[in-house]
């Protein structure tokens, strides 16, 4: 999920918006100040349930954003690369670079969002009690009363053990602790995510047949949580398959590059028409990255446009780019590639570009272990006859 808006740091995590948060924030807003506030409390004018409608909405979301900045602290102190936070449509995205590297990490970064909603909830509470016996205004206590009430409902339905709730992350640390094999723990978390997934958009339909509301919201939950359980087994799998490769045994050595102040046309005639690459990172004359273009990107292009349109303006921004070290593990690299520049990742060693990673090149690496290859430290390729070569070019 990508940032639409950068917020800023939260204990020195990025923390962005995507633009389908004001979904979120509208449905809220629109539910609570058209049917449910006025049921529970009629008689007060709608301004003033709109404006209670948005507190609840804006608290809300900062209760999601706690609870994902949870994660993320946790998942740092262990040991864990954490490149960022992401409220969206259906919550919040708290994205790791890597994986925990023992069941207890796994556990204490799966608990403590679950345990930071609790205690979001019970501060809630408390504000309602405090303006209880202060005789505050209603609205503020419904207000209150309300936050609690989600914040709990939120840390129970992140514990179901169905990846990618919080609590599939327990049974996958729970299974990897019992069994010792972190690939059967994450498929065992991301089926079990599946069939909840389906379970959601079966209850979902039988809502919308029988009338009742939130049926479709059901639904679409459903249809996440099945995509992502999806694609972590998938995930998982690739990460056995690539187990022990590392960055520069998969690279493609030597990119070409491009001055970021050519134009479009020329760059398309001279370099692109010859070459047989579809991404080409950006250097200025002293050897800094400006960017990385794609065959994509130049797509976008007005064929009028591009003899006064410089290769940096339709290019991928540096600090969008993935970087990566020729000796960092491919499996480490894996999680960032799903960003910018069409999952292209540049390889740098001691400051100088030495290498591209495409997901040709991560293709073609998981087709060689199907094909019974490992690779060893120091890039030494072993086969099944044990006879040894290189990969490097």
């Amino acid at each position: 999920m990508t940032e639409t808006v950068r917020l800023g740091r939260i204990l020195g995590v990025r923390v962005g918006l995507h633009w389908s948060v004001l979904g979120i924030v509208l449905l809220l807003v629109l539910g609570l100040s058209t049917t449910q506030l006025p049921d529970v409390l009629p008689g007060y004018p709608a301004w003033a349930y709109v404006l209670t409608a948005v507190a609840i909405a804006l608290l809300f979301a900062i209760s999601l954003l706690a609870h994902e900045v949870s994660h993320a602290v946790v998942a740092r102190r262990n040991g864990i690369e954490v490149d960022g936070i992401t409220l969206w449509l259906l919550g919040g995205v708290a994205r790791l670079r890597s994986e925990p590297r023992t069941p207890g990490a796994d556990l204490r970064v799966a608990v403590i969002g679950p345990l930071t909603s609790i205690g979001c909830g019970a501060l809630f509470g408390l504000a309602a009690f405090l303006v209880s016996i202060g005789d505050l205004h209603p609205l503020l206590r419904v207000l209150f009363l309300y936050l609690a009430g989600v914040n709990v409902l939120l840390a129970v339905f992140n514990m179901i053990p169905a990846a990618p709730l919080d609590g599939g992350r327990v049974l996958r640390a729970a299974v990897w602790a019992w069994r010792g094999d972190r690939l059967m723990a994450a498929v065992w978390s991301a089926r079990a995510g599946r069939w909840f997934g389906f379970l959601l958009i079966t209850l979902g339909l039988v809502r919308l047949l029988l009338g009742y509301g939130l049926g479709l919201w059901w639904i679409l939950i459903g249809l996440f949580v099945v995509h992502v359980a999806s694609a972590e087994e998938q995930r998982a799998r690739l990460g056995t398959a690539l187990s022990g490769m590392r960055v520069d045994d998969v690279m493609t050595p030597e990119p070409d590059t491009a001055h970021g102040d050519r134009n479009v046309s020329d760059f398309l005639r001279d370099v692109a028409l010859v070459r047989r690459h579809s991404a080409f990172p950006l250097l200025d004359d002293s050897g800094r990255l400006q960017g990385m273009v794609t065959l994509n990107r130049l797509r976008g292009v007005a064929p009028g446009e591009r003899e006064r349109t410089p290769l940096r303006a339709v290019a991928c921004p540096p600090a969008e780019i993935v970087l990566a070290e020729p000796g960092e593990p491919l499996t480490a690299l894996l999680p960032r590639l799903g960003s910018c520049a069409d999952g292209r990742a540049l390889v740098y060693d001691r400051g100088t570009l030495v290498g591209i990673v495409t997901p040709s090149d991560v293709s073609r690496a998981v087709a060689l272990s199907g094909l019974g290859v490992t690779w060893h430290e120091g890039a030494d390729v072993t086969n099944e006859t044990g006879n040894g070569y290189r990969t490097r070019h």
